[in-house]
Formats: C-alpha cells, sequence, structure tokens
C-alpha cells in the first residue's frame, strides 16, 4: 500500500462536520477506527439525519497494521457512486488523516472527484491534564449524537 503523504485533505472539527452532514446529501462519515472502538467506545449516530455511519477500519488492532482492503471496503460501503464528500474520523484525528490522504489519492487515480475531510479531534478528542480523553473536545465532547452498544 502507497504512503500518499503528499495528498492534501480538507479539516473540519466535529462541528462543522456534523452541520455539513446534516444540510448536504453528498455527504458522509466513514469511521475508521477498530471493531473494538466502535464496541467499546462508541460510534457517531446520524440516524436523525437518515445517514448511516460506514465503519472501515484503516488500522487492525493490536499491531495497527493497514487494512489492505481499506478501499475495496469503503467502496462497497458507497457502492458505484461516491458521495460528493468523504469525512473521516478516528479517536483523535490522526488515523483518519492517514486513511482521508489515502482516500483522496485513490479517487483521484481512479478518475473520482470526491472531496475527502479529516474531521479534527476525531471522537474522543485529546488527552486532558490527568490522561484522559472526551472531555476537552471531539465529537463525544461537543455533544453530538452517539451511541454505545
Amino acid at each position: 500500500m502507497t504512503e500518499h503523504a503528499e495528498i492534501a485533505v480538507g479539516e473540519a472539527d466535529p462541528t462543522e462536520a456534523f452541520a455539513t452532514l446534516q444540510n448536504d446529501a453528498g455527504a458522509a462519515l466513514v469511521d475508521v477506527r477498530t471493531r473494538a472502538e466502535w464496541t467499546f467506545v462508541g460510534l457517531p449516530d446520524l440516524s436523525a439525519l437518515g445517514k448511516q455511519v460506514w465503519p472501515v477500519e484503516w488500522r487492525f488492532f493490536p499491531g495497527m497494521s493497514v487494512n489492505p482492503a481499506f478501499m475495496d471496503e469503503l467502496r462497497r460501503a458507497h457502492g458505484d457512486q461516491p458521495p460528493s464528500t468523504l469525512f473521516f474520523l478516528c479517536r483523535s484525528g490522526a488515523r483518519s488523516l492517514e486513511a482521508a490522504r489515502h482516500a483522496a489519492a485513490a479517487y483521484a487515480e481512479a478518475g473520482m472527484k470526491v472531496r475527502c475531510v479529516n474531521v479534527a479531534e476525531g471522537f474522543e478528542g485529546d488527552l486532558d491534564a490527568e490522561g484522559h480523553r472526551g472531555t476537552l473536545n471531539g465529537w463525544k465532547a461537543r455533544g453530538l449524537p452517539w451511541r454505545q452498544s
């Protein structure tokens, strides 16, 4: 799998991403965290918008190796026609930036116009002074809808 660090992607905070998802029928959210994170930490909930979150692992726990089928799984999520804008979300914004760059390059190579945007702060946000996530910033701390199994 080729690194695509040179590919520029957009960036939005969780509130901006949610507003775009709410107002743009052509926008979708890809949660690139691991299955364990989805299960034990929770997922954004877009049901009030009539949308689903697309959970597609970018890296596999515990070794954090890149998912070689990432683009295949992403394409299965959206079918033949990708959304015009894809937001990528992880725990804090680092893995999702990698995934957004990779997807942007792959779509460009395929001749598709897809705006790939990293959700800065991620689902849980930055560590606070006590070493905890979910209190300073991020999807959950901003009070955006989410659910836990």
